[in-house]
């Protein structure tokens, strides 16, 4: 066959006939999800902030899949692993945080019109998004009440409340490795949120310190891309809740904004930051 009667041949028809539904909907389940957002107003906008919603609950679920990957690595002193888990959940965190950018030009008229048929619901009511502050060492058990009437999800966060932080595996991982990381925090009780240690501090100071293409310092490399990405998060949300809605109370009884800027304040995985002072 000559080169121009093969550029002529018309392409191969795709294979259109199944006996139910298509292949692609029984793996992806593309119906169910695009059947999942039911507007309680008229205003076209709550589909916007609906839908945007669910797609945030979608990248939770990810993420949290991948730092459990990386802490069950950091478990087995598997580094290259859990890096490359903490890596794919920084690009996977980049596209969490765009969600924003469909709600961040929202005038308060807009918000307003659609506000009411959220209720009582709030952002902090949701679990998988808990199960990542969880992972990232800030832990609460208050924050399980909610979900008292949902045994499941309910199970699944106390489970992850007493089960050591992504950053407590990786402090367990260095003292391994013979790390000077003092046995207060070694033993702390893994279901109270992670407070500072001038020793783990000291520790993460003389890994910086080093060499830095060392696995234990692309480890806290790959923990500090995620603990920036946390950080724009939390002030993302502000952002787009402060335009939308100014100092009013948030829904489900929160202090709104004033609350978000406490959170956005706050660094996880703190002495990653702070050892870069002593290097």
């Amino acid at each position: 066959m000559s080169h121009e009667a093969h550029e002529t041949q018309e392409p191969e028809t795709p294979h259109l006939d199944f006996e139910g539904t298509t292949p692609y909907e029984d793996y992806v389940k593309a119906d169910v999800l695009t059947h999942l957002q039911h507007p309680l107003s008229d205003d076209p906008g709550e589909m916007v902030f609906l839908v945007t919603t669910q797609v945030m609950e979608l990248w939770f679920t990810v993420i949290v899949h991948e730092w459990e990957t990386a802490a069950g690595a950091l478990r087995q002193d598997d580094v290259p692993t859990a890096v490359a888990a903490l890596k794919r959940s920084v690009r996977e965190m980049e596209a969490l945080n765009a969600s924003w950018k469909p709600l961040g030009q929202l005038t308060p008229a807009q918000f307003n019109s659609y506000r009411s048929a959220l209720g009582e619901g709030s952002g902090f009511q949701s679990a998988m998004y808990r199960r990542m502050e969880f992972l990232l060492g800030d832990k609460s058990a208050s924050m399980l009440v909610p979900h008292r009437g949902a045994p499941r999800v309910h199970g699944e966060l106390e489970k992850a409340l007493h089960e050591p932080s992504l950053y407590d595996e990786a402090l367990r991982l260095l003292a391994r490795r013979g790390y000077a990381i003092p046995a207060s925090v070694l033993e702390r009780d893994v279901s109270l949120r992670y407070e500072p240690s001038e020793e783990v501090e000291a520790v993460w100071t003389a890994l910086y310190s080093g060499d830095d293409s060392d696995e234990l310092a692309r480890l806290g490399e790959a923990l500090t891309d995620v603990a920036e990405l946390v950080w724009r998060w939390r002030n993302d949300h502000l952002v787009a809740t402060r335009r939308a809605m100014g100092s009013k109370a948030g829904t489900g009884g929160s202090a709104g904004v004033a609350w978000l800027e406490k959170r956005a304040r706050k660094n996880v995985f703190p002495e990653l930051w702070t050892a870069r002072s002593h290097v």
